[in-house]
């Protein structure tokens, strides 16, 4: 049985992800494949997505003496 999506490690959801993305880049999949690979591809982003924010969350919070202080973290362009 497959683990689902809560159970995966970021790691491991970033390599499915990048399985269906060269499956698709591929070409050769009829389209009811890539279509179910897309739609999983889409949740493994938004998966991905979601940990990292947290992961960034979790960062900009630095504990002090004082208590919790916040800091932001610019994105690079």
């Amino acid at each position: 049985m497959a683990k689902a999506k809560e159970e995966l490690s970021f790691e491991e959801a970033m390599e499915k992800l990048e399985d269906i993305v060269e499956k698709l880049e591929e070409g050769e999949v009829p389209l009811e494949k890539a279509l179910q690979f897309y739609q999983k591809g889409m949740e493994l982003s938004k998966y991905c997505h979601d940990t990292l924010n947290k992961a960034e969350n979790q960062l900009t919070k630095m504990i002090t003496d004082e208590g919790e202080k916040t800091f932001d973290i610019k994105e690079e362009e």
